[in-house]
């Protein structure tokens, strides 16, 4: 199955990303995958804004399921090899939305760009993601 014939949205309910709310919103014939969480307490920091790591699991979960729909039907698979997120600026509330594309589709890597924004689509966080394909 390819990503691109899911049906959309898909609530993660299950594992770690049932955990903190990842909706995947769309996947594209491009790859440009859409995703959000709405905020809740749980996912601040004490200081009352969303906790980085919020952001960087977003982009791992994300990238690396497009990739693996990409990739299983050549009996492939497919997992984070690095993450480095770096953060612009913070969300107190609202929803966390996600925007990731591919920037290179490689036979044992792919490279993605990830966008991380507000509810006024402001830049919060960029993420450079690299999935390791197997």
């Amino acid at each position: 199955m390819a990503a691109t014939d899911l049906q959309f949205p898909i609530v993660m309910d299950q594992g770690f990303d049932g955990l903190y709310g990842l909706v995947v919103d769309s996947i594209d014939d491009d790859m440009v995958l859409r995703a959000h969480v709405d905020v809740e307490d749980r996912h601040k920091q004490p200081a009352g804004l969303v906790h980085g790591g919020l952001f960087a699991s977003m982009a791992e979960s994300t990238t690396s399921m497009a990739t693996y729909y990409a990739v299983a039907a050549d009996g492939k698979t497919a997992q984070g090899l690095s993450n480095q997120t770096s953060f612009v600026r913070p969300i107190f509330d609202g929803r966390v939305n996600l925007v990731a594309r591919p920037r290179h589709r490689g036979r044992t890597t792919w490279v993605w760009e990830v966008e991380v924004t507000d509810d006024q689509d402001r830049l919060c966080a960029l993420v450079r993601m690299t999935i390791a394909v197997r």
